[in-house]
């Protein structure tokens, strides 16, 4: 039986996802992270020494890191599913866009959300002004234009078919929807980028999608 190292608000949320889509069973096991710092409890590094989710257990197999679980999955249990043929234009695209999520789209994100809470943590009143500019120049000289190219780059490749690998759903879609979503959230993704936002639509509506939410609990990116 697989189990889904599950922590609230995170990452994982997608496996659950991907294997509502296979209809592959699994069991969760739920973590909630530290209300005060937002990071994962103690308890993960029992499963993995990196301490992050989501992490699989299938077997005598532990996995960690989204790609590489959603690889995984798809290539063991999906009997053709959500993965192209091997040797295909789509499979190169499926492969690169399971990397880019995490290698590309998700960094500016990141710093987005660290920059934000640059800005708004508490600090001696001397101090604030100055981490606040800091902050606020970083933003808008860098983080945010990384944001838009990224943005921009995507609108573009969804011009190409109706999903990320091709005309078929894939792993691809799966794997790229968190940052999508963190997009939606903090990252400037809106009504301007209709193939974007008609991509997010699609995917919510699917009924495996809403399996996992109601498998995972309360999901929300802020």
């Amino acid at each position: 039986m697989i189990t889904v190292h599950h922590l609230n608000n995170s990452r994982s949320q997608r496996i659950l996802w991907l294997l509502e889509e296979l209809g592959v069973p699994y069991e969760i096991k739920r973590y909630q992270r530290d209300p005060k710092t937002m990071l994962a409890p103690p308890e993960l590094r029992a499963v993995h020494p990196l301490g992050k989710s989501p992490v699989i257990t299938d077997g005598e197999l532990t996995l960690a890191e989204s790609g590489a679980i959603i690889e995984y999955l798809a290539d063991r249990y999906g009997a053709g599913m959500l993965i192209p043929t091997p040797g295909t234009p789509e499979r190169l695209r499926c492969n690169y866009w399971l990397h880019y999520a995490e290698g590309s789209a998700m960094p500016p994100l990141l710093l987005k959300l660290v920059f934000r809470k640059v800005e708004s943590a508490p600090a001696p009143f001397f101090v604030k002004p100055i981490a606040k500019g800091i902050a606020h120049k970083v933003m808008s000289s860098f983080v945010d234009p990384q944001l838009k190219l990224h943005l921009d780059y995507l609108e573009g490749e969804l011009g190409k078919s109706e999903w990320f690998a091709g005309d078929a759903f894939s792993a691809a879609d799966i794997q790229l929807s968190f940052p999508l979503e963190a997009f939606a959230a903090r990252g400037g993704l809106d009504a301007g980028y209709p193939r974007l936002s008609a991509f997010l639509q699609r995917i919510h509506a699917r009924p495996a999608y809403q399996r996992a939410l109601q498998q995972g609990g309360e999901y929300r990116l802020g």
